[in-house]
């Protein structure tokens, strides 16, 4: 089990919750009722579920693909420790996990 924790944009909110092994991260943090939008329903077709994972967590999980920086290049409030909740699987070696959700959102490949 995972314990992952959500942390507000403001930083003043904390929710913590449990996850599986193969649980997706998008998927627990809309079912915690975090402010992730997911549009493109994990396709990495948009940007709408970034986070920012604990710099000490970052380097615990895979790199990124190509096109995962590719759209978040197209994200708002980037910064070096950005993923896409729905590209981040937990794993059975990962214990815990912390991120940020950012304070601003913006999908350049909303319509």
């Amino acid at each position: 089990m995972t314990t992952v924790r959500f942390i507000a944009a403001d930083g003043q909110s904390v929710s913590e919750v449990g996850g599986r092994p193969g649980d997706r991260l998008l998927h627990l943090a809309q079912a915690d009722g975090q402010p992730l939008e997911g549009t493109c329903e994990g396709q990495m077709a948009c940007s709408t579920c970034h986070v920012h994972v604990d710099p000490d967590d970052f380097a615990k999980l895979p790199r990124a693909q190509e096109m995962e920086d590719d759209m978040l290049d197209l994200a708002a409030d980037v910064n070096r420790y950005s993923r896409l909740a729905c590209q981040i699987w937990l794993s059975e070696e990962l214990e815990s996990l912390t991120v940020r959700i950012p304070g601003a959102v913006h999908n350049m490949q909303g319509r």
